[in-house]
């Protein structure tokens, strides 16, 4: 009686080390994917930091009087530069509304810089412009398709945190939900810079 006990408990701890290792593995597996697509993001979101100064300056050339628009480009680009967040620090709800707003600063002051360049024709003709803004726009691009595959990693990582048993073995290791776009940032910065070369 006492041996089958004794192998029925060991049963039992066999059965409970292959699911909490199989649930570890698997949430490791799920949190490197969360980190690549991350990675994603920031690489785009550098490409178009990247771009800003040469727009500017390009528009500068033909549009001298326009100075706020630049110093609001200038200044968005530099903050965004100063916020950094690593795919460790996307549980941080703060750090991440911070990145959020940084992001949806350039994009806005991207639309200024765009709408005062419309106003010379010229410009507009300039292939070096023509160049840039369609790199822009690629870019703008890339930036929603590596978003889109962030948001759909997020949520695969933080349902398959909260099922169970999942969930206790998560909770055991202090594995928390990642941070994903919310629906008013992400309407924000959704929107790509207007690009007309008519």
């Amino acid at each position: 009686m006492k041996s089958k006990l004794v192998l029925l408990i060991i049963a039992l701890l066999i059965v409970a080390g292959f699911i909490f290792f199989k649930n570890y593995n698997s949430i490791q597996t799920q949190d490197e994917k969360v980190a690549a697509s991350w990675s994603e993001v920031i690489n785009q979101y550098k490409r178009r930091a990247d771009l800003v100064p040469n727009l500017v300056n390009t528009v500068k050339g033909y549009a001298t009087h326009e100075k706020e628009v630049f110093t609001q480009v200038t200044d968005a680009r530099a903050k965004v530069g100063s916020i950094q967040l690593n795919a460790d620090q996307l549980t941080d709800p703060a750090l991440f509304s911070k990145f959020q707003q940084a992001q949806s600063e350039l994009s806005s002051a991207l639309s200024r810089l765009i709408a005062v360049s419309e106003n010379y024709p010229e410009l507009k003709a300039n292939t070096l412009y023509q160049d840039l803004m369609s790199q822009l726009e690629g870019t703008e691009n890339r930036i929603a398709v590596a978003r889109g595959r962030y948001i759909e990693a997020v949520q695969n990582f933080n349902t398959y945190i909260r099922r169970l048993p999942t969930k206790w073995v998560a909770d055991v290791l202090g594995v928390k939900p990642k941070q994903q776009f919310s629906v008013e940032n992400e309407k924000q910065i959704s929107n790509a810079p207007t690009v007309n070369f008519g």
